[in-house]
């Protein structure tokens, strides 16, 4: 057999021999449009002869029936046909049984009907264990409902009925499951191309010959948009030149748009990546989860909001077998959730946690030594990119109760944000200040007040840092405290953060997880490390 699109290919020979030590799947085929049948009742059990006056009803009417299944129950028998002949099939088996329809021993016939057949085929398959097994982990890991299920004894054939919708998915999943097994394809969905989300770009270019080579993994961003414009590529956009190809892109982004065409185009092994803090983009995450469509996202406002949502969107994740990964939110690139996470799963009984939360405040006190004003280290640290867009929503203690709240349910604990306590150190002029500049100006203004906080501590020969806590009892609360050299969070320094997890195997030595908090590039490569995460899970 030659290759039509490669004719210098030597191609594949057939014969009547096969190599029992051979893949054990030679072929996927499928046929788009089929009608599936079912006959089902009480009537049927244990009654014989019912199989011969169903398809003697079928083989009388001339219908080619394309694929049959029955359960041991015997309570059901459910059959293929071309669509076009669905209706006929049905009146003629309902005649064939008029007798327990009479007698309501038979149900109805039920017919369905946009689906197809998809069937894997190899003389080895008898030979081998596992292999229905990855047939269903294939389709289940993208989604795909299985209606019914043939397999013969002989198990030459294993084929399943499916939503016609799903076909084209359904044949790149199995192909990719069985001929593909060396190198495995991500297709990616980005929205938000700032500094987190060109930062990963930048690495996923880096990465893409190393991946390839020693991970045997392909990862191709297929979707990407940032406030204005929005691009699709089925093939992959060329990440050489997405900046380009974004600008001179004809669609302008809409955020529906992009959700609708990303369902759509219905690929396997999909990952919606949202590098933006916006409540909109988060809004979506149950629908995109529902369709099977994994997430990877730094935006912490879908997990920091009601207990309800926050349960719902990973109770949808485990119900769709979908990953929704969300490490970044509490610590940027240290693998702080993951590491609570193993702690509870082991077995382990949280007694404490307290941390240095925030990456920006971090740098901030960190850097809060006497020789510069207050302000200009804020505005030093905003220029760096480490604070958000207003510096208030991180001095405010808001980014750092979000950090805690979701540590707090990841614990286990039903929180919202109304029971986190927080301190605030802004005076109240500099916190109601219109503007972001207006918020700098009154800082400016306020640099004495910081000033005294950072020389009482000196004082005592002690630091400032503001600290999260969350006690055995549940309680979190937020404050800027002086500690002393006895602390672990004296010797922060840069824009680390600190986690310490006080619990029953750690409790006369706590452990702790400290590193980089803030940044582009520490960001993005803690969403990058979810994406590869994400395809381990879901292959």
């Amino acid at each position: 057999m030659k290759n039509t699109f490669n004719p210098s290919f030597r191609g594949t020979y057939i014969s009547n021999q096969s190599d029992p030590e051979g893949a054990p799947v030679k072929g996927i085929s499928s046929v788009s449009q089929v009608a599936l049948l079912t006959l089902a009742g009480s009537g049927l059990f244990g009654v014989p002869g019912i199989a011969a006056r169903l398809f003697g009803a079928l083989a009388q009417a001339g219908i080619n029936v394309i694929l049959i299944t029955q359960g041991s129950s015997e309570h059901a028998i459910s059959f293929a046909v071309q669509p076009q002949v669905a209706r006929k099939a049905k009146r003629q088996v309902e005649e064939a049984f008029q007798y327990e329809l009479d007698r309501n021993i038979v149900d109805p016939v039920k017919v369905e009907e946009d689906l197809s057949v998809v069937a894997i085929i190899g003389e080895n398959m008898r030979y081998r264990t596992g292999i229905s097994g990855r047939l269903f982990q294939a389709l289940g890991k993208n989604g795909i409902n299985i209606i019914a299920i043939a397999q013969g004894s002989s198990e030459l054939n294993i084929s399943v009925v499916i939503p016609q919708s799903d076909e084209t998915k359904a044949l790149n999943a199995l192909h990719e499951a069985f001929f593909l097994s060396g190198t495995q394809e991500l297709h990616l969905f980005m929205v938000g191309v700032g500094l987190i989300g060109s930062t990963l770009l930048k690495q996923l270019k880096a990465q893409t010959e190393f991946l390839k080579e020693k991970r045997s993994l392909e990862i191709k961003v297929i979707g990407l948009a940032n406030s204005k414009k929005m691009i699709f590529d089925k093939e992959g956009i060329d990440l050489e030149y997405w900046q380009e190809t974004l600008a001179e892109g004809n669609d302008t982004s809409d955020l529906p748009i992009f959700v609708a065409r990303m369902k759509e185009m219905n690929l396997t092994n999909s990952i919606f990546i949202d590098n933006t803090a916006n409540e909109k983009v988060a809004s979506y995450y149950e629908s995109i989860l529902e369709h099977s469509i994994s997430i990877s996202t730094p935006n912490k406002i879908a997990t920091s909001s009601s207990y309800l949502q926050y349960q719902r969107l990973k109770t949808i994740a485990n119900k769709r077998d979908v990953a929704f990964r969300y490490e970044t939110n509490v610590g940027a690139g240290l693998p702080v959730i993951s590491t609570l996470n193993d702690l509870i799963g082991s077995g382990d009984e949280i007694l404490q946690i307290q941390g240095v939360l925030s990456g920006s405040l971090s740098y901030i006190f960190n850097h809060f030594t006497g020789d510069r004003s207050f302000s200009e280290i804020v505005a030093e640290a905003k220029q760096l990119g480490y604070t958000e867009p207003d510096p208030r929503t991180d001095l405010s203690g808001m980014d750092v109760r979000r950090k805690i709240l979701i540590l707090a349910r990841e614990a286990g604990w039903m929180l919202e944000k109304e029971d986190v306590t927080v301190t605030s150190i802004l005076p109240k002029a500099v916190e109601e200040a219109e503007s972001v500049d207006e918020f700098f100006l009154q800082l400016e203004a306020h640099n004495n007040h910081f000033e005294q906080l950072r020389a009482n501590a000196e004082a005592d020969n002690k630091v400032l840092r503001m600290i999260a806590s969350l006690d055995e009892t549940g309680k979190a609360q937020i404050a800027l405290k002086a500690v002393a050299t006895d602390s672990p969070f004296y010797f922060l320094s840069g824009s680390d953060n600190m986690i310490v997890f006080v619990t029953a195997r750690y409790k006369d030595r706590p452990l702790v997880v400290r590193g980089p908090g803030a940044g582009a590039e520490v960001t993005a490569a803690g969403v990058f490390a979810e994406i590869i995460s994400i395809g381990k899970f879901l292959f």
